[in-house]
């Protein structure tokens, strides 16, 4: 049996997900499942704006009643738009909902004006001025957890989780996060101050945080939130062969959607899809209920931009997957059968969790 497979029949669960989840021994108790709101401000085309707050507010209005909900978003989605979207949509949205929400920002992204990556900033005095900027746009006098995007490779990753540490201290920050770091990063983090979650990419086709980088996590008492748990839409059932991608649609660019590895992957989709009908759900639903089974410390962002596939993500959380299920999907879709990587060449070279 591989490390893969050890890690999923260790951690997988065979009944319906409970509908809160707490990320971490330190991090705050949330909704089962996260919404990851930049979708609504950049990389897949455009957006409907009102449809984006609506969907925002229906999120928010699903969990039960007194469950905290998590918004998550980066102040470079949109160059500020997706913050500013956010604000808009607590703003307008019922008190209880509103006081409910917790935004789980990332930062450090730089960019141009025409919508380049340029790099990352992790120095101190940058968290001090990023976190500036997003307290405004946000409209809140605190953000719940915080993490920058991507490590910068200038600046050792004690420092940038001390500049948010002290903005703990200072009340302007409540968690400290970090996003796709490897293990040896990871420990070095949670060495300095209490960390909450790791943000890193994991679903069916991306599971290369089970060998280390999750034991890891678990390790030192760190939850995940999962994004990608449907790979862009590559694995919600919902793509298909012919599709043409909007202009400014970042998939244009991303190795798992081009030429044989797409057929490739959907494939993997077709094969997952006669498991979801067996089961009377749809393969968005099936997929993220893989990633829910896969342990109570997890919590999965959907990306949903619609209120239709809202609906359908939360349906995700009445799906019980049985032994008997999970070893049907792990047939249907075996670990590391994906073609192509998840990202292109130059921003996989960012990825701590890659190297």
């Amino acid at each position: 049996m591989t490390t893969n497979e050890n890690t999923a029949t260790a951690t997988a669960t065979t009944s319906a997900p409970a509908p809160i989840r707490r990320l971490g021994t330190t991090g705050p108790a949330v909704f089962s499942l996260g919404l990851g709101c930049m979708g609504m401000s950049a990389l897949y085309g455009e957006a409907d704006r009102a449809e984006s707050l609506a969907t925002i507010h229906a999120y928010l209005e699903a969990a039960p009643e007194g469950t905290s909900t998590l918004l998550d978003t980066g102040d470079f989605y949109g160059m500020g738009h997706n913050e500013l979207l956010i604000n808009e949509a607590l703003r307008t949205a019922p008190t209880a909902a509103r006081e409910q929400a917790l935004t789980s920002v990332k930062f450090g992204a730089l960019r141009t004006v025409e919508g380049g990556f340029t790099g990352y900033d992790g120095r101190p005095e940058a968290v001090k001025n990023f976190l500036a900027y997003s307290l405004q746009r946000l409209g809140r006098d605190h953000i719940d957890i915080y993490r920058i995007a991507r490590v910068d490779p200038d600046v050792p990753i004690e420092e940038t989780v001390g500049a948010i540490a002290e903005a703990v201290q200072a009340g302007h920050v409540r968690h400290i996060g970090l996003s796709e770091v490897g293990a040896d990063t990871l420990r070095r983090a949670a060495a300095v101050a209490p960390i909450s979650d790791l943000q890193i990419e994991y679903s069916l086709i991306s599971r290369g945080i089970e060998d280390e980088i999750l034991p890891t996590a678990r390790e030192l008492g760190i939850g995940v939130t999962a994004y990608g748990v449907l790979s862009r839409g590559l694995i919600s059932g919902h793509f298909t062969r012919e599709r043409t991608l909007a202009p400014g649609d970042f998939r244009g660019m991303s190795p798992r959607f081009q030429g044989d590895n797409l057929h490739r992957n959907l494939d993997l989709v077709e094969a997952l899809r006669k498991v979801a009908e067996e089961k009377g759900v749809t393969v968005a639903q099936t997929a993220i209920a893989w990633v829910l089974s896969r342990g109570e410390g997890i919590v999965p962002l959907v990306g949903a931009r619609r209120r239709d596939r809202l609906t359908e993500a939360l349906g995700a959380m009445r799906v019980e997957l049985t032994a008997t299920d999970l070893a049907a999907i792990e047939q249907a879709v075996p670990a590391g059968s994906a073609a192509g990587e998840r990202y292109p060449a130059a921003q996989m070279a960012h990825l701590d969790s890659e190297h």
